[in-house]
């Protein structure tokens, strides 16, 4: 006899096959789609998300649900049962305060949307992309009053990608670190770093793509059950446990964008494809949290692949692949030069000391913009003076400015300060994990990091959405998240490789 759980299950298994499809036709929108297309593909997503939505919150959907929950009582917190129960709750909870037609306009507005930056960045043209976010910004403003909130309306935006977490938490967080995190920075650029001008040299672009291949399937992608493309803007989606993309954008002018690209979009996916069998086609089968996500793939590509011991063992082959650029320069040369700091316009090219400038910024403006202070057609001029107050930078263009990213196409207010969670949460996980895998430096010297993923897959991966992000970092770590680790770990670093000591 079928149990209520199982009955649920099966119920929802065809909701979240119809979001995978969508989420097929995102991926190729960004990879491989004509431009023609993009009003039919705006069409399609819009029926699929409308669809989808009208499944779950159906009343079918709320009936098998509470049979399911009067199952489960006296099960584990943390067993696959009751973790899907609880979590469905939460999901139809806030699915219900949604109109179906609004679920279907978001879908056709970003659609459209990213068809649109992407046109605007290539020209450098605010113009064109202007009146899609305009009508973006709308959308979200009247999500945010359909789901509802207590103390701030991004609340409930941030509340999509960090469950729980709200602005004032953010703000006291953001406070704490940019209280110290803006002398520090300054104190090593103080210091002064040399030019590395061999990093933007002319880097063949297919060598490039393999050198960063080899490093994926070395920390244990599994092409198999995955693949890389090129886009726009770098990104990992997830179709199924089973079929995770990873996409990066290549610059033969500057090596490192490709190659930490690769890396970092390689810890999203390894996070996917980590994920228990037996969640597959379940609410639970994703990351905790955006914020957790991005603890993975910083933790690939700062931690580990920004580290002196990972250079040990790749700079050789790097060279071979590159004598003409790199032939000349020694493993620390290099080293120095991809941990350089030296504030950048590009986010995703900036390094990790200035990187959560640029997280504290967007979230400045996103607050400006939806607290309706800040007019959309005023937006490039905004973006300019924060550059120049947070970063000393103030953009040459719209590409390098305000278009450069494309979270704001998507809808995707509240995103941006997940990135700057995950830098913090990297660290407390990788401090606890060189705690239990005492050879772990030794490990990543000799290219091997089967027991940093098996860690991770224990620790973090295997439970999907089971534990929110909270609930990992204190079975995790034994603490609560906090800027502490991350701080430190800048200041042994940049200490260690400048010969100067940063308090």
């Amino acid at each position: 006899m079928q149990t209520a759980v199982q009955a649920f299950r099966d119920h929802l298994a065809p909701i979240i096959d119809l979001r995978s499809a969508a989420a097929v036709l995102g991926w190729d929108q960004e990879t491989y789609m004509p431009p023609g297309a993009v009003e039919a593909r705006a069409a399609q997503l819009g029926t699929l998300g409308k669809l989808a939505h009208e499944l779950f919150i159906a009343d079918e959907t709320a009936a098998l649900l509470e049979m399911a929950q009067k199952e489960v009582e006296g099960m584990e917190y943390d067993s696959d049962e009751a973790s899907l129960v609880r979590v469905a709750r939460r999901d139809l909870e806030k699915a219900t305060k949604l109109p179906s037609d609004l679920v279907e306009e978001l879908a056709r507005a970003t659609s459209m949307a990213q068809q649109a930056w992407q046109e605007a960045r290539a020209k450098a043209d605010f113009g064109l992309f202007r009146p899609h976010l305009d009508r973006l910004l709308d959308l979200s403003l009247r999500k945010a009053g359909a789901l509802g909130y207590e103390d701030h309306i991004y609340d409930a935006l941030l509340d999509e990608y960090e469950p729980g977490m709200t602005k004032s938490e953010l703000e006291s967080v953001f406070d704490g670190l940019k209280s110290e995190l803006v002398p520090i920075a300054r104190a090593i650029a103080a210091v002064g770093n040399e030019a590395h001008l061999f990093l933007g040299s002319n880097y063949d672009a297919q060598s490039q793509w393999d050198f960063g291949v080899a490093i994926m399937r070395d920390f244990g992608f599994d092409f198999d059950r995955g693949r890389q493309d090129r886009s726009a803007h770098p990104f990992t989606t997830t179709f199924s446990i089973n079929d995770v993309r990873v996409t990066t954008r290549i610059h033969d002018d500057f090596l490192p964008a490709g190659l930490f690209g690769s890396l970092h979009e390689c810890g999203h996916a390894l996070y996917e494809q980590g994920v228990s069998a037996g969640l597959e086609r379940t609410l639970l089968a994703d990351g905790a949290s955006l914020g957790v996500h991005e603890s993975q793939s910083r933790l690939w590509e700062i931690l580990v692949g920004r580290s002196r011991e990972f250079w040990a063992h790749y700079y050789e082959p790097l060279q071979d692949r590159f004598p003409d650029h790199l032939g000349g320069v020694d493993r620390e040369q290099f080293y120095r030069a991809i941990n350089k700091v030296e504030a950048s316009l590009i986010r995703v090219e900036s390094d990790e000391v200035t990187y959560n400038l640029h997280i504290m910024m967007r979230f400045d403006l996103e607050i400006d913009l939806l607290e309706e202070r800040l007019a959309v057609a005023d937006l490039p001029q905004a973006w300019n003076a924060k550059s120049e107050e947070y970063l000393g930078l103030v953009p040459g263009n719209d590409a390098e400015g305000v278009l450069q990213d494309i979270h704001w196409s998507l809808a995707a207010f509240g995103y941006f300060p997940t990135y700057a969670l995950g830098n913090l949460m990297s660290v407390q996980f990788f401090d606890r994990a060189r705690e239990e895998i005492p050879d772990l430096h030794g490990q990543i010297g000799r290219g091997e990091f089967g027991d940093l993923l098996r860690w991770l897959r224990d620790r973090i991966h295997r439970h999907g959405r089971k534990l929110t992000a909270g609930e990992l970092l204190e079975r995790t770590v034994g603490s609560e998240l906090s800027a502490g680790p991350w701080l430190a770990h800048i200041r042994h670093k940049y200490s260690d490789l400048l010969g100067v000591g940063f308090r």
